[in-house]
């Protein structure tokens, strides 16, 4: 499977770099999230499960104490924070280096996998929708939290034009079509809930094909 390496190297670099202030780059934002990411978690049922993007770690906290959990990022500098945040959780938690893009992991292992606000940066959102698939249960489902590209033709059009500031500024695009980029994979949608921002904010639950 294809992957763009330079543009994931530069992914990895930029979130490398931000990694000392991402916390603080996020507060605004977070307070929404604060509130979502709960209602996230608490479908999640597991047992075993794989959170790709673990970022900092924002949804350890919400980890429910009987699972087993993988968690990775991409970003070495991401990882250290979260370590801090994994030693205080009642959780099975392994963190991980890793590429959605290119898991290192046997088919069929997870019942779960998990991500929030994770596609907006990956650089090839179908591959690593399509290898979340590889690794997901025959009957395994993935729970997303993410913002996509506004329906509205007005905003829709606002976020395309704002789009490369926000990459260089933050790394995460703002105008992803998730579930469509969900669609053209191996896997299928099988809810998607409107949470925030006029459909901005949808948490999406998908299965294998």
């Amino acid at each position: 499977m294809f992957i763009n390496e330079q543009e994931t190297a530069r992914t990895r670099t930029r979130y490398q770099r931000i990694a000392p202030l991402y916390d603080v780059m996020e507060f605004l934002a977070e307070r929404h999230y604060t509130a979502w990411r709960p209602h996230l978690w608490s479908q999640v049922k597991g047992p075993k499960v794989l959170e790709v993007g673990v970022g900092t770690g924002k949804n350890i906290p919400y980890y429910p104490a009987d699972l087993d959990i993988i968690a990775i990022d991409l970003t070495p500098g991401m990882l250290d924070r979260a370590r801090t945040l994994a030693a205080k959780t009642e959780a099975d938690v392994e963190l991980q280096l890793g590429d959605v893009q290119k898991l290192d992991f046997p088919d069929n292992l997870c019942d779960e996998v998990v991500s929030a606000v994770v596609f907006c940066s990956v650089p090839d959102p179908v591959v690593g929708f399509n290898e979340v698939g590889s690794v997901l249960n025959p009957d395994g489902r993935w729970l997303l939290l993410e913002h996509v590209r506004s329906a509205n033709p007005m905003m829709g059009a606002l976020m395309d034009l704002l789009d490369p500031v926000m990459v260089r500024l933050m790394g995460s695009h703002i105008n992803r079509r998730t579930v469509a980029n969900i669609q053209q994979s191996q896997l299928q949608v099988e809810q998607v809930e409107n949470i925030g921002a006029g459909g901005i904010f949808k948490l999406i639950v998908a299965r294998k094909v």
